[in-house]
């Protein structure tokens, strides 16, 4: 039997670099030199889109360490002077997006979606659909890809592609109409399981083929204490957030699961209790490459050697 072989990266800012380490603790691993050769389409949302692009375009995994730890710091520089423009975060994006449009440039130039090596599955949401009747203009999830068939993106440019996934609400601004895919899938696995089944596009494996390694960039511990909470849109706007994110991952997991049992596996490290990170972090960077270095991995590991390897 055929395998067709999926990698999804969730979305999670400056946590992106949490994944990298851990993908390349994996191609260290004897036997598993060149799993990234082996990967048939890799899905991303927000910085894993990033990852996935990355990967795609035949960026080596230093490299893209390297990004986080010397461009993250640029990307994610709020200064006070932003803040006072922004009355306190009040109004105005969190971050300027010109740096990270500026690295995404230098990254993968003109390079389209067309031109990148591997198939790519990137999550988006669009604002507005521009549809010229009244009654059928909306908003809508966006997912960009490079398969041959009707409707695909090849012609986007990579570096576009990535600010799109990358704009985040009330971290970054809206980029030609786009915002961040996390909006409705922050964990893209589900998203890239149904794109598998798509008859549309070429191969189209059975579900019985699709092996599917979902990867996380690390979750924080986070609860709101209580029964009742009679709060309003100021108090909500905070944790409404990170609640939309966490839930969806969460049911992709599980939905994966049900459907795909043992050929599917998911990566998702935890924080210890009392370490935070949020996806801007920067200052939690050594924090971070030291966590996924120690992470154990062996069950990952094996799953890849006994599954993903399997004839």
């Amino acid at each position: 039997m055929a395998k067709y072989r999926v990698m999804s990266c969730d979305g999670g800012g400056i946590r992106g670099l949490v994944t990298t380490i851990l993908l390349q603790r994996i191609v260290a691993s004897p036997g598993l030199e060149n799993f990234l050769d082996t990967i048939d389409l890799i899905s991303g949302t927000s910085t894993g889109g990033l990852l996935a692009l990355g990967i795609a375009h035949q960026l080596d995994l230093q490299t893209i360490r390297q990004v986080y730890i010397e461009k993250g710091p640029q990307i994610f520089d709020d200064s006070w002077l932003d803040d006072l423009i922004d009355l306190g975060k009040l109004r105005g994006a969190d971050y300027d997006i010109k740096p990270l449009r500026r690295e995404l440039r230098n990254l993968f130039g003109s390079a389209k979606l067309g031109d990148l090596q591997k198939r790519v599955l990137i999550t988006a949401f669009d604002l507005d659909n521009e549809a010229a009747k009244a009654d059928e203009r909306t908003w809508k999830p966006k997912l960009f890809h490079n398969f041959s068939g009707p409707n695909h993106d090849k012609e986007a440019l990579a570096a576009d592609v990535g600010l799109y996934t990358s704009a985040a609400p009330t971290y970054f601004p809206s980029v030609d109409g786009y915002i961040d895919g996390g909006v409705y899938a922050s964990n893209p696995a589900m998203c890239a399981l149904a794109q598998t089944q798509d008859t549309r596009y070429q191969p189209t494996p059975s579900l019985d083929e699709v092996l599917l390694l979902s990867l996380g960039t690390g979750t924080n511990l986070q609860y709101i204490k209580g029964k009742s909470h009679n709060w309003g849109y100021v108090q909500w706007a905070k944790p409404l957030i990170h609640l939309m994110l966490d839930g969806t991952a969460g049911i992709a997991d599980y939905q994966c699961r049900q459907i795909l049992g043992s050929r599917y596996h998911r990566l998702a490290p935890i924080f210890p209790v009392g370490t935070t990170v949020p996806m801007d972090d920067i200052k939690k960077i050594p924090y971070m490459i030291e966590f996924a270095a120690a992470l154990p991995i062996n069950d990952t590991l094996a799953w890849l050697k006994q599954v993903w390897n399997a004839a």
